[in-house]
């Protein structure tokens, strides 16, 4: 099984493309770092030498703005060459700042606005059954995006279709673009027990740690009914300056801070 900090060399793929581009989302796609990690590493049925086969599982970057860590994935898992991710945000780039599924070969769906993602997987798993398709669906949310009302839609018709080939997995990091995500919309601590209450089998995982990751995805696989995962994470996990703060969601990182967290990273890497 991978080291559990060989999420960290995404990390520092993630640092090196918001430096190249001036611009990017680190917060939320560190906080996303050993759930992506272990989802393209370990878990998804996919093949880079044909990103179309009709029978791959499918991953839906509902909080879309954690791109660079979804592009980081791709180009390790050998979907693109990785000298592509130095053109993140690029004009002509098909990395863009949000996945394009029609730019990128690997992106199953284009996101970005906030609280679709769900709605998309739920589809997707509908059409993979009429086909008769064994393929699962898997939708990473943000916990800020639980506070649009399609996402509720979603949980709802996974209930009516039975849908248990779609595992939403919320990263739970608690802060979003303009402070904690209890200050912007209060009453959005307690999300087990709001997905408890639309029906769904609900198992909580440390959103760091991969064994409990790894139990969690296991759990799911095997839930024969609509289920949901809550990773626990930190948003900007794994630079200290960066953990919790929201101006890390989606602020430009400077040369200074860049060899800071750099350094913090590779010094940890080499312990």
């Amino acid at each position: 099984m991978p080291n559990p900090l060989a999420a960290d060399d995404l990390r520092l793929a993630v640092l090196d493309m918001a430096l190249a581009a001036g611009s990017g989302h680190i917060g939320g796609s560190f906080s996303a770092a050993e759930i992506l990690a272990i989802l393209y590493r370990e878990v998804l049925r996919v093949d880079p030498k044909n990103p179309g086969w009709p029978d791959r599982d499918r991953l839906v970057l509902s909080k879309g703005h954690a791109a660079p860590m979804l592009y980081a994935c791709l180009a390790e898992r050998g979907f693109f060459e990785r000298d592509l991710l130095n053109t993140l945000r690029d004009l002509n780039s098909p990395l863009q700042g949000h996945p394009c599924m029609f730019k990128l070969p690997g992106v199953d769906m284009s996101t970005g606005s906030l609280g679709m993602g769900l709605s998309a997987a739920a589809g997707m798993a509908l059409a993979l059954r009429a086909r008769k398709s064994g393929a699962r669906v898997y939708a990473l949310l943000g916990d800020g995006e639980l506070q649009e009302g399609m996402n509720w839609e979603a949980m709802m018709s996974l209930m009516r279709w039975d849908l248990d080939t779609v595992t939403p997995i919320v990263d739970l990091n608690g802060v979003q673009l303009d402070g904690t995500t209890e200050d912007i919309l209060p009453n959005q601590a307690d999300i087990v027990s709001k997905l408890r209450g639309f029906g769904l089998s609900v198992r909580t995982c440390g959103g760091h740690d991969a064994r409990s990751i790894r139990e969690a995805l296991a759990w799911a696989r095997g839930a024969g009914a609509p289920h949901a995962v809550v990773a626990h994470t930190v948003k900007g996990k794994g630079v200290s300056f960066m953990e919790g703060q929201s101006a890390w969601h989606g602020k430009p990182i400077s040369p200074e801070e860049y060899d800071l967290a750099r350094a913090e990273i590779e010094g940890r890497r080499a312990l």
